[in-house]
């Protein structure tokens, strides 16, 4: 067993969390992700799902290639999930178990089950043309939130991907205050992050945003035209849930 996982195990010995998908007590490889091999399992079978729409990477129904939202929002004729995003993978529904293990992750900071996530941001990146200087670009926190939280549940992953050493990460996007967009409907959503993400470094020529969460896309979309007028050439996003 590697130091990490020991470390993992012993945390859950003296402060058992349990899984975070079911809360079964957890040992071992599973105390290190934070989730029981049952619910892994049901991550992996999902992932493993080969029907999801090309362009935001969401699970079809009945549809081939496509979803209904990408080909109402012209992702056909255009051959790019955005304007500003030539693809999107979003992973899992954010209903069920899902939800259960994001918000023990987001909310109840099991570190566990961030180990196991950040795995899936790296699968993700099958199909998508990455060249040139390519880097992770993490979706900047609300200002206020680390110190009314205690942590930043991004950040965590972003260093999760630094270990990883396959793109490095450029924490180049900064966020300015606004309304939180819980509170918002689809319009507003834009509306207000408008003007509010800015590029504060020189963005990579490639950017892989990421997230936990998409709702309306308005957040991603922000971040990616601050990139693009800061100088990145190609921008794509991965988002581990969807709402």
């Amino acid at each position: 067993m590697k130091l990490s996982e020991k470390l993992f195990c012993l945390r859950e010995y003296f402060f058992p969390a349990g899984c975070a998908g079911c809360g079964e007590p957890l040992l071992g490889e599973d105390a290190f992700f934070g989730l029981c091999i049952q619910c892994r399992a049901v991550f992996e079978s999902c992932y493993g799902n080969e029907k999801r729409c090309e362009f935001c990477g969401r699970l079809l129904i009945s549809e081939t290639d496509s979803c209904l939202s990408c080909r109402k929002n012209g992702a056909i004729e255009n051959g790019r999930y955005s304007e500003r995003l030539i693809r999107l993978r979003s992973l899992f529904p954010y209903s069920g178990k899902y939800r259960s293990v994001l918000g023990s992750y987001k909310f109840e900071k099991s570190l566990g089950a961030g180990n196991f996530l950040s795995h899936f941001l790296t699968q993700a990146l099958n199909g998508f043309e990455l060249a040139g200087n390519t880097a992770w670009v993490p979706v900047p926190p609300r200002p206020g939130k680390i110190k009314n939280q205690g942590w930043d549940q991004i950040g965590y992953l972003a260093k999760l991907l630094e270990k990883k050493n396959l793109f490095p990460v450029c924490r180049c996007l900064k966020r300015l205050p606004s309304r939180s967009q819980k509170e918002l409907n689809r319009m507003e959503r834009g509306i207000n992050l408008k003007g509010r993400i800015l590029c504060v470094k020189r963005p990579p020529e490639t950017a892989i945003i990421f997230d936990d969460v998409i709702t309306t896309g308005a957040t991603v979309n922000v971040c990616a035209e601050a990139l693009l007028d800061a100088g990145s050439k190609n921008v794509y996003g991965v988002c581990l849930f969807y709402d």
